[in-house]
């Protein structure tokens, strides 16, 4: 792949909260290499306030994230994906759009935060834990020689990052 910056959508079904994570943290910490990007499947409209007050606490931005369709996505018009990640089961289950561009996928299911039920303590807890892990995958993505690996080999090493400690599945396929 050319060395140049590199789009990247994130996909939950909500766009409420994991890929509102990732797109936070590859927009910091993949600067200059990576323009984040998330949506989702059936969006619910408002990002969760405590996706938003973790990625503060971990010194992420929190400005300008909507929750928003995929559609937008897949649109005439809109910018061309190098990478697109599911990052909870549903949506990789889902019928997805046709992506222009044919952009390499993979899968990196994480457990939903947004699900945690019980104090404000443990649903932050919950998705504190989600950011790490979303983070050390960002982190893997960012080591990878992208200017010097081929499309194939590239696509595996994606798949295995999703396999990374915190999965919620072991096969699904992404969008």
């Amino acid at each position: 792949m050319p060395d140049s910056v590199f789009n990247v959508l994130f996909l939950c079904t909500g766009n409420s909260a994991r890929s509102i994570l990732a797109e936070s943290i590859l927009r910091k910490d993949g600067a200059g290499r990576f323009r984040s990007f998330s949506a989702g499947s059936q969006p619910k409209g408002e990002v969760n306030p405590f996706a938003l007050k973790v990625l503060s606490a971990m010194d992420y931005p929190t400005d300008g994230f909507r929750s928003k369709s995929w559609g937008e996505f897949a649109a005439s018009g809109a910018p061309v994906m190098d990478f697109v990640f599911t990052v909870c089961d549903g949506a990789a289950g889902e019928a997805c759009p046709v992506w222009p561009g044919q952009p390499i996928t993979a899968h990196w299911g994480i457990e939903d935060p947004a699900a945690v039920e019980g104090t404000d303590i443990e649903k932050e807890r919950a998705f504190s834990l989600a950011a790490r892990y979303m983070r050390t995958r960002i982190g893997a993505l960012l080591s990878l020689p992208l200017a010097s690996i081929d499309r194939m080999a590239l696509g595996a090493k994606l798949r295995g990052i999703g396999q990374m400690e915190g999965t919620t599945a072991a096969v699904f396929k992404a969008c």
